[in-house]
């Protein structure tokens, strides 16, 4: 674990990082998975990536894992530095007393990855770092996405698992509008997860909220105009895992978005 200071931001995180096995016997470079909510994500991706390695023969890779901001709670520090706007309707509670909610930051936060993590991992290890790997779920994938429609070049290919497409009414559908309106090509590797039970309770009415999205037919509307752009460079893969939800299907989705990149 290391302690990385955000200069902009004027926060401390931590990163989180294992090391393949063999990195002490080789002088190859690594693959890295640059992983969001270091503090639950990074065991399970580091178990699942050496337990690939071990017994299906996938690649070696270096994990990285970003921690939340030490002095916040999880919660606090997800939604200020995962979301890329305040959303235009507010109805959320702050968990750490005395301090308001705080939001839309991703952009900020984007730059702190690429400008002070970056480098830090560049420097420290044998990273490829022409060969770096996105992985987020939930908000982490909005983190992604924003990442994915301004600079999609920052990361050689992205695992989006649930991204919260209803955030601020679903903001990235304008987002990924603008973008198409503005740009040809949209260079970037991408694989989609979602379990298969995130959708409308029965009797709801679908809307860009919270309460009454359908993560899974938002998935599907999102990935659905991106292939209809015809965008030369980008690749995209879609799937739907039946049986599970929210919170038990990342790891299916980090399984398999990695399995789809690495060999």
């Amino acid at each position: 674990m290391r302690d990385v200071h955000a200069t902009a931001l004027k926060r401390d995180y931590q990163l989180y990082v294992a090391l393949p096995d063999s990195y002490r016997t080789s002088q190859r470079r690594y693959p890295v998975l640059f992983v969001t909510d270091a503090n639950y994500a990074f065991p399970v991706v580091r178990s699942i990536v050496q337990r690939l390695n071990k017994h299906a023969g996938m690649e070696e890779v270096i994990v990285v894992g970003l921690s939340y901001a030490q002095g916040d709670t999880g919660v606090y520090s997800r939604r200020r530095d995962f979301t890329p706007t305040v959303p235009r309707q507010q109805s959320y509670n702050s968990d750490m007393p005395g301090r308001a909610p705080a939001f839309g930051e991703a952009a900020a936060y984007a730059r702190f990855i690429e400008h002070d993590v970056f480098p830090l991992v560049a420097a420290s290890y044998r990273a490829d770092m022409a060969r770096k790997i996105f992985v987020g779920h939930s908000y982490g994938s909005l983190l992604g996405l924003q990442i994915l429609l301004t600079q999609p070049r920052m990361f050689e290919h992205y695992i989006l698992g649930s991204p919260s497409l209803w955030y601020d009414r679903g903001v990235m559908f304008e987002r990924e509008k603008v973008y198409a309106a503005g740009h040809r090509d949209l260079p970037a590797s991408v694989y989609f997860g979602i379990g298969g039970k995130e959708t409308l309770a029965a009797g709801k009415r679908r809307s860009r909220s919270e309460e009454d999205a359908d993560m899974v037919a938002d998935l599907r509307e999102f990935d659905a105009a991106l292939k209809a752009r015809r965008y030369a460079g980008l690749r995209t893969q879609l799937q739907v895992f039946e049986g599970e939800d929210h919170a038990s299907v990342f790891p299916v989705v980090l399984t398999r978005g990695v399995r789809a990149y690495l060999k």
